[in-house]
């Protein structure tokens, strides 16, 4: 082990063990790979990929998109991947302008689409979404001093909630597990993610990666070589790093800290 290598590890290990958690079998961090929004290059290119690098993933359904590739996300399940819940309209601001606003959403409203996709997944692939994505990573509906989170709806009906764009991987102790902090990884190439990486493991973080399609490197797509490289240096034991779906470590985090 390098003295650099052996650094971090330590810096990992003492500020685990200031708070009292542990990553399981002396990992320094966890990892996980997710998707939104059913796109289907996840299918086409994503599902035989990951099969190669025996990589698990966390994949979030918006809906209607889903039912363009049933059996494959049916193939999806058989492999061991997770599907998460990604909403029925996908609402982000309405300065996106491609999709019903959340501005214009009442609480009761977001409920129901959240329940509808819950549903119709369950009934549609036969599994029932414990994970949930929020669209854009937004997480708010109306305006003004009408404002309100909808973070409490998911927290009522899933073990956890992923954001986007954040600025920081999710430190085990006092994270929130209903808006979990979720790092993008489309159109960066593996020295941007081994940094985060390294960043993350100074202290024992958990890295949620965060994409869309995946193919050749683009704003919103996680470049294949890139991933390649990556899941080299995820599997190398010198750098301990514990990689599995959101439910999963999202599992051991609350019990950890109970």
């Amino acid at each position: 082990m390098t003295t650099r290598r052996a650094f971090l590890a330590s810096s990992a290990l003492a500020a685990t063990a200031q708070s009292g958690f542990r990553w399981p079998d002396g990992k320094r961090l966890a990892v996980s790979l997710t998707w939104d929004d059913a796109r289907l290059s996840q299918i086409d290119i994503g599902l035989r990929l990951l099969d190669e690098l025996k990589l698990k993933g966390t994949f979030y359904l918006s809906l209607p998109a889903m039912h363009k590739r049933i059996d494959g996300w049916k193939e999806m399940i058989r492999q061991g991947h997770e599907i998460g819940n990604h909403s029925t309209a996908h609402a982000c601001t309405g300065n996106y302008r491609f999709t019903r606003a959340l501005e214009d959403f009442t609480i009761e409203e977001m409920a129901r689409d959240i329940d509808n996709a819950t549903a119709d997944i369950e009934a549609t692939l036969g599994v029932k979404t414990r994970q949930f994505a929020y669209p854009c990573g937004q997480k708010f509906i109306g305006r003004g001093r009408q404002t309100r989170s909808y973070i409490p709806l998911i927290a009522d009906r899933f073990d956890t909630g992923r954001g986007y764009l954040d600025e920081m991987p999710n430190y085990p102790l006092t994270c929130d597990l209903s808006q979990l902090m979720g790092t993008h990884f489309d159109g960066i190439d593996f020295p941007a993610m081994k940094a985060i990486l390294e960043k993350a493991a100074r202290d024992g973080r958990w890295v949620v990666f965060a994409g869309h399609e995946i193919g050749k490197s683009a704003p919103q797509t996680t470049d294949v070589e890139a991933l390649k490289q990556l899941a080299d240096y995820l599997k190398d034991p010198a750098h301990g790093i514990w990689v599995d779906t959101v439910g999963r470590i999202a599992k051991h985090v609350n019990t950890s800290r109970a």
